[in-house]
């Protein structure tokens, strides 16, 4: 990968690596999801936006979970190709612009539920600098909604990358990371990101304990 302007497409390529590496019965941090749940979910997603939206919408759920089951239980080289493909074609995210902006968390986050998949915490792949980029960006552009539930004020520091203060509130939490590990913490992936977090004992305990993402 040459530019930033295909990210979202290469983490999607190196997802689909990942998954014919581990195949389909691998567990993921979705749990109960298996690694063929999750590339059926994102196939899915990508292919049936009618009912994509059942994910959390109560009434949709029913009829999503049973397009979810038919889909997961196609053979699987033929599922990752589905994934690998990326949506139809008349699908906006086609467009790279539209791609990146719609797509990259989910690629980045669900390639570390892939990877991360026993629970255990620590990165298991080095990203590249283009991934790290995107991922700070993403936490430039969504902090502040993905920590909305935070009970005191927040701020990020990824060495090298500056700071970023995505919740406010009367005791501050300092969490340092990698932009990866940060951008896992935000979606709710705190057990298995390797973040530093320090600040007032009781707002860190607070943080601990907190739900985040969307």
């Amino acid at each position: 990968m040459t530019t930033s302007t295909s990210i979202a497409r290469r983490e999607r390529l190196d997802l689909c690596d990942t998954l014919e590496s581990v195949g389909p019965d691998a567990p993921t941090l979705c749990m109960p999801w298996t690694t063929r749940d999750l590339a059926a979910h994102l196939v899915i997603r990508e292919g049936r936006p009618d009912l994509a939206s059942g994910i959390w919408l109560p009434f949709l759920k029913e009829r999503t979970e049973r397009e979810q089951a038919r889909v997961a239980a196609q053979p699987w080289p033929e599922l990752v190709e589905a994934v690998r493909s990326g949506p139809p074609g008349w699908h906006p995210t086609r467009l790279t612009l539209i791609d990146n902006a719609v797509n990259l968390a989910e690629m980045v986050i669900h390639h570390e539920d892939v990877l991360r998949g026993d629970g255990s915490p620590g990165p298991r792949r080095e990203p590249t600098a283009h991934v790290e980029a995107a991922a700070w960006t993403l936490l430039s552009r969504m902090g502040r909604l993905l920590f909305r539930r935070a009970p005191d004020g927040v701020q990020l520091h990824a060495p090298g990358r500056g700071a970023l203060t995505v919740s406010g509130g009367e005791a501050t939490v300092h969490v340092t990371g990698a932009p990866v590990e940060l951008l896992l913490t935000a979606y709710g992936r705190r057990q298995v990101a390797e973040i530093e977090v320090t600040g007032d004992a009781d707002a860190v305990a607070r943080f601990d304990t907190a739900s985040f993402g969307l």
